[in-house]
């Protein structure tokens, strides 16, 4: 194929979803192509490209920004014009990286707040237009089992079951899975799932992340407890299974895993991947909650970005650790992105069957 002839990439607005596979080429027609994987959440606009490399993907460009598309959303339930013209600015950008890469296959998803928002349709119509891009808006089951599919590979496959958790910045998924034997090897399966409506976009603007006490915090993680009581039943069905660990997928945990080792900058190298106690995460939130919002904009590893923010991830995980004691916890600095990749070159069979673990 003669890319430098096509006028539209084949992930624009103007484009279909996906191109025809080739199927004189095999299981093998993906292994040249670039991949894609973009994620507009309600506080972040995540973008990762790849390249299928042995039976895993090699990143080739990435790129972040926080755009609090659902700032004010959970007064007005609608998307205000600063935080569109934020996440549109953003969506641009990543629109040109996937340009210059030449991407070949793209998922573009939209999650919580244009799910949520009166003018979601409205504002997906205006992504269209200004930025090129067809964003596809997904249901909460669809977010969480890409979150899932993101972190298999950090789950210990020694344990009897999995507690995986993605707070996102409108709303948390939870992930039960369990294994199964296939092929010889033990397989995670998804046992359950379950969706909360508030992330610590919306959950720090209904109780305040600026100044947070310790009664303040207690009154958010008991607003997210209240939530979780209609899935008591999936609690302790996971309880008695045996071993479980938990594995967190989502800015909250990154950023105290960065602060429990005390990096004078975050690193993902170090933190994806870390194991920590349930006396460490303790360790962590006891300092966070003698940190002033100005100590907090001065660290390192939060920063002005999430300084408002952090309290209200960190009330939604103390829920979920109280209804799913663990004592181990994975950090993972990855998810929806990761998750989407791994759909897509699955459904070009870029692997072999026997290739083992998916990325």
């Amino acid at each position: 194929m003669d890319r430098g002839l096509e006028s539209e990439p084949p992930w624009a607005a103007d484009g279909p979803v996906a191109p025809a596979r080739d199927e004189r080429r095999g299981h093998s027609a993906g292994r040249d192509h670039v991949y894609a994987a973009l994620d507009l959440g309600t506080n972040n606009c995540r973008l990762l490209v790849a390249r299928p490399a042995g039976d895993s993907f090699r990143v080739i460009d990435a790129f972040s920004r926080i755009v609090r598309l659902g700032e004010g959303l959970g007064t007005t339930g609608r998307l205000n014009e600063n935080a569109m013209r934020r996440a549109v600015e953003a969506l641009a950008v990543c629109a040109q990286k996937m340009r210059d890469r030449r991407v070949d296959r793209a998922r573009l998803i939209a999650t919580e707040a244009c799910r949520a928002a009166e003018n979601g349709a409205e504002f997906i119509e205006r992504v269209e237009r200004e930025a090129g891009l067809r964003l596809e808006v997904v249901d909460r089951e669809t977010e969480a089992r890409l979150a899932a599919a993101g972190g298999v590979p950090l789950i210990d496959r020694q344990m009897d079951g999995v507690v995986l958790f993605d707070i996102g910045g409108g709303s948390s998924e939870l992930v039960w899975l369990g294994f199964e034997t296939m092929r010889g090897q033990r397989q995670p399966t998804v046992k359950g799932w379950i969706s909360l409506p508030v992330g610590v976009v919306t959950l720090s603007e209904r109780h305040g992340g600026l100044h947070v006490t310790r009664e303040s915090f207690e009154a958010m993680v008991e607003d997210v407890a209240a939530m979780l009581k209609p899935f008591e039943h999936m609690a302790a069905i996971a309880r008695e299974v045996g071993r479980l660990h938990m594995l967190g997928t989502s800015g909250t945990v990154t950023t105290m895993a960065g602060i429990h080792l005390k990096l004078p900058r975050y690193d993902r190298r170090r933190v994806d991947g870390l194991w920590m106690t349930s006396s460490e995460i303790d360790g962590v939130l006891a300092g966070l909650l003698e940190m002033t919002y100005e100590d907090r904009v001065a660290n390192a590893c939060i920063g002005p970005d999430r300084a408002d923010l952090v309290m209200a991830g960190c009330a939604i995980l103390e829920a979920i650790r109280r209804a799913f004691p663990c004592e181990r916890l994975r950090v993972a600095d990855r998810g929806l992105r990761e998750g989407l990749l791994v759909q897509l070159m699955e459904e070009d069979r870029v692997w072999r069957r026997d290739a083992g673990r998916r990325p």
